[in-house]
């Protein structure tokens, strides 16, 4: 459970950083696994809750010095950290001609 030692860390850093007040907060570590939550009256979140076999899913969320509300969805498991929102930088689109390189490629597969 070191994992929520530096969670919890992590959160007061957070408030101590920007001064926010906590609105509410819970921490809830069981044999299988943790939930925990923490909101701060500037609009920051975070809640996440893991299992005993380390997997975790969570969101952040906080509104950016623009006034726009940031929140990123995140699962953390065997796969590695995947985190999911608009905010996140995407690849851009597969040229056409890839596409139907990949495509040619699958149904001509090689003989040897």
């Amino acid at each position: 459970y070191s994992f929520l030692k530096l969670l919890v860390c992590a959160a007061i850093a957070l408030v101590a950083a920007n001064d926010a007040d906590v609105q509410s907060r819970s921490e809830d570590v069981r044999p299988d696994g943790f939930n925990a939550q923490l909101s701060l009256s500037d609009g920051s979140a975070r809640s996440e809750s893991g299992d005993e076999h380390g997997n975790i899913k969570g969101n952040f969320e906080w509104i950016s010095p623009e006034g726009e509300h940031i929140r990123v969805e995140y699962v953390a498991d065997e796969n590695g950290y995947q985190p999911k929102g608009d905010v996140l930088p995407t690849p851009p689109p597969t040229p056409d001609a890839i596409l139907a390189a990949l495509k040619w490629i699958e149904a001509n597969p090689s003989k040897e």
